[in-house]
């Protein structure tokens, strides 16, 4: 297991985990769309502006603000 980051650290493209929230009100929020502890994401861009970010999730793609993103806690996945 990798060490655990805020979403908003990825890198373009990168495949993370997301392992926790540190808001729990926002936590709710995203717990609502899908976004669940020990699923699989991918972050796909960020606006031109730095926010929001486009995330892959499953077979759907989220826009989160960047407070959002930031609140959610994440692991890094390798490719292999």
């Amino acid at each position: 297991m990798g060490n655990q980051i805020p979403m908003s650290a990825l890198e373009t493209g990168q495949l993370a985990r997301v392992i926790g929230f540190t808001d729990e009100l926002t936590s709710l929020k995203l717990l609502e769309m899908g976004l669940l502890p020990g699923e699989q994401v991918q972050l796909e861009r960020w606006a031109p502006m730095g926010c929001p970010v486009l995330i892959n999730l499953a077979s759907s793609q989220l826009s989160l603000r960047k407070e959002e993103a930031d609140s959610v806690l994440v692991e890094s996945v390798d490719h292999a």
